[in-house]
């Protein structure tokens, strides 16, 4: 089965100011996901570009665990229990 960009939900995305984005989706009712990236930067020409993630630094990582309550309130229940 191909992947139908229709059945997509992004449910909420948050972005560092250090330019990494981290989004909660979910396909086709399915689990949903913690996505990490991509990554923000300003290219020399001042648009903006993106990414990988890549290597996270530590001010980072905390603020990723800093989500994590809100992810869990944002997931519904029955999704990610016992795991």
């Amino acid at each position: 089965m191909a992947y139908d960009a229709t059945k997509d939900k992004e449910i909420k995305t948050w972005k560092h100011e250090d330019g990494l984005y981290v989004s909660l989706s979910q396909y086709n009712g399915g689990e949903p996901k913690v996505q990490i990236g991509p990554r923000a930067f300003k290219k020399v020409d001042g648009t903006e570009g993106f990414g990988k993630a890549g290597r996270l630094t530590l001010r980072e990582f905390g603020w990723l665990l800093s989500l994590q309550d809100e992810i869990q309130a944002l997931t519904p229940v029955g999704y990610g229990e016992g795991s």
